[in-house]
């Protein structure tokens, strides 16, 4: 079980004390602050707070998560209206689930802003902090999902006989040209060089 200062008794900590969420306090402020890579909104986080929520409500029920999917679940009692809404309730209480008291635990965006800020006294960085390195990670991050994508259309279209093999090697390679003096470079090795050096003025005439 998480540790919660005794002192704050926020609704979100009292959650995660409920349901034995651990260590979800310190995963909300990393996604928020952006620690672990790019920044999640509290919107974002709220729902995955609240599917985490759901998910436990399951576990404790005894009913594998596997056999149902969390996130339409989530969707559709949160809801509360509907078709949808209806038959995932009454599903959820075949399976043992208190629904109502889920879904009176599920928290809003201002409660994961108020837990961080009051009870972990998080703060987003400065926007000029380390900018340059999380732009570099941005760009390594899509590099790596092209990469993957593309290996996975490889594969699929050799095992549908449309392309002669699927083990080729991808190389994803995002490289930025100086229009002055043309040097070439990845993205990545410039933004961290902070340039290439180029001291030429575009405007110039050498004529002149």
């Amino acid at each position: 079980m998480t540790t919660e200062p005794s002192s704050v008794n926020t609704k979100v900590a009292r959650v995660i004390r409920a349901y034995d969420l651990d260590g979800m306090g310190a995963n909300l402020e990393a996604a928020w602050t952006g620690a672990s890579g790019e920044r999640t909104s509290l919107r974002d986080l709220a729902d995955e707070f609240n599917e985490a929520v759901l998910r436990a409500a399951l576990g404790e029920a005894g009913v594998s998560s596997v056999s149902v999917d969390v996130s339409s679940t989530y969707e559709a009692i949160r809801g509360d209206s509907g078709s949808s809404a209806t038959r995932a309730r009454r599903r959820l209480e075949r399976e043992g689930v208190d629904v109502d008291a889920v879904t009176g635990d599920f928290v809003t965006h201002q409660a994961i802003h108020t837990y961080l800020t009051q009870e972990r006294e998080a703060s987003l960085p400065d926007a000029s902090d380390d900018i340059a390195d999380r732009k570099v990670e941005t760009v390594e991050k899509l590099q790596g999902r092209v990469s993957a994508v593309a290996e996975s259309a490889l594969t699929a279209l050799a095992n549908a006989d449309e392309l002669d093999r699927g083990d080729y090697d991808v190389l994803v390679d995002v490289r930025a040209v100086c229009p002055n003096c043309g040097t070439d470079a990845p993205v990545g090795e410039l933004i961290r060089q902070g340039g290439c050096g180029c001291t030429s003025d575009p405007t110039s005439d050498d004529g002149v």
